[in-house]
């Protein structure tokens, strides 16, 4: 399975969110996953391919020609896409992908995570979305999608679409609760247009 993990690139951080992703790069690796990353050598998503490549996993770094341009491109990824901006590279990593794994982060994760979450929403896409939050930094997030439910701003479905994990190994049960390919095959789509 191809797994996109979204995570922090801040290098302000507490090292416990740069340890969390270094494991989850290993247990991934360790459960024969590919690794679907932002392609960078900093904090977190540097962390999570360090880990997954120590256990012997693949990984794929899709990164923004302007982040290459400032010498953070991981490359010693087994393959690594330069894309020309930030929405291309959120549409590769999203093509490449049969999961979504979403660890603690900033602005830039939580927009990735949104566009996810409403994708999955509303019917575009219907694979695995886990977040794995051991220390609650999602909670506020949560209160206010909550609220906004409540409010009639969401569907009722909302929160049947993802996961809210606090462990890795609840993180990869949860992602493996879908083992087989979830978005169709170049032929199934091709069958699906003739019909």
């Amino acid at each position: 399975m191809f797994v996109c993990v979204y995570c922090a690139s801040s290098q302000k951080i507490d090292q416990r969110y740069v340890d969390l992703a270094y494991d989850v790069g290993v247990r991934l690796a360790e459960r024969g996953h590919t690794l679907v990353s932002g392609g960078a050598t900093v904090s977190c998503m540097g962390a999570v391919t360090r880990g997954h490549r120590a256990a012997g996993g693949r990984t794929i770094g899709v990164i923004p020609q302007v982040l290459v341009d400032i010498e953070i491109a991981d490359e010693e990824s087994d393959e690594l896409i330069v894309t020309p901006g930030m929405r291309e590279r959120k549409a590769v990593m999203d093509e490449r992908s049969d999961a979504f794994l979403v660890l603690p982060g900033g602005i830039g994760t939580m927009e990735e995570l949104f566009e996810i979450w409403t994708a999955r929403v509303i019917g575009i896409h219907d694979r695995p979305l886990v977040v794995l939050d051991p220390w609650g930094l999602y909670e506020p997030l949560r209160d206010l999608v909550g609220g906004m439910y409540e409010q009639g701003f969401t569907r009722p479905d909302v929160f049947d679409v993802i996961s809210f994990t606090t462990t890795v190994e609840e993180a990869m049960q949860r992602i493996e609760a879908r083992t087989q390919r979830i978005r169709p095959t170049a032929g199934e789509l091709a069958e699906s247009v003739e019909d």
